[in-house]
């Protein structure tokens, strides 16, 4: 059958093409019937009296239908995938962030530790120099504030005086020269072999002629337990002599 004359026909699709061809034959057939003669009147039909039946456009609809919802579940698809994507790439980055934030972290600890105990130890170290420091100047101060005494008479009893004061026993340096000059004449080795104390074998000894069991008994802790010592036999007559009169000051002879 020969394609019929309709405007913009050849652009149209198969189906389409097809449609339209249906339609046409389907108008010619009708036109015919409705004059065949001899025809019965009543029975006469027109081609509008046919029923008109979009099949082609009915199918087109549904065709285009399903490709909208295939292009649908792609673009959804197409979406999803993209978003699960972005989100593992969100994910990752997110992940390499934390692992470099810990390893900063990390190293801050590690670098605030040494630092720590670096200036732990030069703090310990500073503190034994300054101890050694002060041990020191302490030695040299008591060395420095360490009297030294004459080795003489006078240098004797001021070294005596000294020790009495620390210990709280009375007596003037007048006071010990004048009874030193007296017992001794100031000779530290002097020694009674004749008196009552050498007759009872305890013969008095040193500046300040004490006998062994008076100097015993009142020795001064500090000095030297030899009774010849100057200032031992001083500190320790001085002791003795507070203890019985008051003060080596209150003696004024033979004690």
């Amino acid at each position: 059958m020969p394609l019929p004359n309709i405007p913009g026909y050849n652009r149209l699709t198969k189906t389409h093409k097809y449609s339209a061809a249906g339609i046409a034959a389907a108008g010619a057939a009708a036109i015919a019937f409705a004059v065949v003669p001899g025809g019965d009147a009543g029975a006469k039909t027109t081609a509008q009296d046919l029923p008109n039946k979009p099949v082609a456009l009915t199918s087109q609809k549904a065709d285009a239908q399903a490709h909208h919802e295939v292009l649908a579940k792609q673009s959804a698809l197409a979406a999803k995938q993209a978003k699960d994507e972005a989100a593992k790439e969100a994910a990752k980055k997110a992940a390499a962030k934390k692992a470099a934030e810990e390893a900063a972290a990390k190293k801050a600890a590690e670098e605030a530790a040494a630092k720590k105990a670096a200036e732990a130890k030069a703090a310990k170290e500073r503190a034994a120099k300054q101890a050694a420091s002060r041990s020191a100047t302490r030695i040299e101060t008591v060395a420095a504030e360490k009297k030294t005494y004459p080795d003489n008479l006078d240098g004797w009893i001021r070294e005596s005086l000294d020790i009495m004061k620390e210990k709280g026993i009375p007596g003037s340096y007048e006071g010990i020269h004048r009874n030193i000059i007296r017992e001794s004449g100031g000779n530290p080795r002097a020694i009674n072999n004749w008196d009552i104390n050498a007759q009872n074998g305890v013969p008095s000894k040193g500046l300040l002629q004490v006998i062994a069991p008076t100097f015993q008994a009142y020795h001064v802790d500090g000095t030297s337990w030899d009774p010849y010592d100057p200032v031992a036999n001083i500190t320790a007559a001085c002791n003795y002599a507070a203890d019985r009169y008051g003060s080596m000051d209150n003696v004024n002879g033979p004690y």
